[in-house]
Parts: structure tokens; C-alpha cells; sequence
């Protein structure tokens, strides 16, 4: 089975297109490999997804034939990411929370530089 269609089938991207262009981006690993997303999956496979700042791994355990409802996707596959790993992705989420919620939204505007600038 193609990686963009398990990746989708297994509910770790939304559409299939998403999941396309993760793999075309070099944001999807097969076998510690960056690939397309034309590659075919087999069981025992470790699939690693990049989520800023970290990769999250997982295992293959079966293929299933369509699409599966969430209940499932453990049947499926193995997180095998590590506890220190998600915890650091977990204080990155709450930090990029915490900005958003006091206004700060990612890089300044052009403006907000040249105050920068001009304050010091």
C-alpha cells in the first residue's frame, strides 16, 4: 500500500492530499529514509512524521483495506515515540498556546521589527 494512503487510512493526516504533501516535503520517513509518497508500506515498517520540533515515530502493525474508524487505528499501529520526546512537545504547544492567548502570533510584522529596532 502507498505511504500517503496508510498515513491517511490510519487517521494521522486529514485527507490524502495533506498527506501527499507531507511526503513531498520531506516531512514523512519510511525506515529511517525521506521518500515519496508513491513508496508502498509493508507490516513492521517504522514510519516517522515530523511535528515541530520533534519526529514522531510509529509501527506498523497491519494493513488495513480502507479507511478505519479511530477506535481501531490502534489494531493498526504503534506509537513508539519517546515519553521525553512528547513532553517536549507538549511544553511547545503550550508555550505557542500561552503566546497566542497574550497576542503574540509566530514572527513580527514589519512594523513590530522596526519598533524593535528603533527601541534600542
Amino acid at each position: 500500500m502507498r505511504l500517503d494512503k496508510y498515513i491517511w487510512i490510519v487517521r494521522l493526516f486529514k485527507t490524502r492530499s495533506l498527506a501527499a504533501k507531507a511526503c513531498q516535503a520531506g516531512q514523512v520517513k519510511l525506515n529511517d529514509a525521506v521518500c515519496k509518497a508513491s513508496k508502498d508500506v509493508n507490516q513492521h515498517d517504522i514510519i516517522s512524521i515530523r511535528t515541530n520540533p520533534i519526529w514522531k515515530t510509529y509501527n506498523v502493525l497491519e494493513i488495513p483495506k480502507s479507511r478505519i474508524g479511530s477506535k481501531l487505528v490502534g489494531q493498526n499501529l504503534q506509537e513508539t515515540t519517546s515519553t521525553e520526546d512528547l513532553e517536549l512537545l507538549k511544553e511547545v504547544e503550550e508555550q505557542n498556546r500561552l503566546n497566542r492567548f497574550i497576542g503574540q502570533k509566530g514572527r513580527p510584522t514589519k512594523k513590530q521589527r522596526r519598533d524593535l529596532d528603533n527601541f534600542i
